[in-house]
């Protein structure tokens, strides 16, 4: 038997993951599954740095094993991010420019709102600074003062 020691030997994914994968593949336009798979790691990594209590175990629940791991391996911060920030921080934890990590942010979180549903998501938008709603294509809403 012949076989390539220089190919990478990648594992397999469940399929649900797999269906997330293609679902944030076509929501962001990606050209390849392996570039939805990065944003979905890069987004759920900086998730799992601000969601935290009940919701945070909620939303992993939701979510297929793969995306769950990365989520909940990550250690909450101290000081939660706003909407803004959060996408700064991603940008600047891999050099890419503002507009594409918005995007990348944009299209996981689409597809993590298709998992979780509105009421958990909603949930999570109450406990989260200001600025995640749009991110994850709600109207931001604010009570007057």
């Amino acid at each position: 038997m012949i076989s390539d020691r220089h190919a990478p030997h990648q594992q397999p994914y469940g399929t649900a993951y797999e269906q997330m994968l293609e679902k944030v593949r076509y929501e962001g336009a990606y050209p390849t599954r392996e570039r939805a798979d990065e944003a979905v790691r890069l987004v759920l990594s900086g998730l799992g740095r601000q969601v935290t209590g009940d919701e945070r175990v909620d939303l992993a629940a939701c979510l297929p094993l793969e995306a769950a791991r990365v989520l909940t391996a990550q250690i909450p911060d101290t000081q939660p991010r706003t909407g803004w920030a959060f996408v700064k921080d991603l940008a600047a934890r891999t050099g890419a420019s503002l507009a594409t990590t918005r995007w990348d942010t944009g299209s996981v979180f689409s597809a993590v709102a298709a998992y979780a549903g509105s009421d958990l998501i909603t949930r999570i938008l109450h406990q989260l600074p200001t600025g995640y709603a749009l991110l994850f294509g709600r109207a931001e809403l604010t009570t007057a003062a």
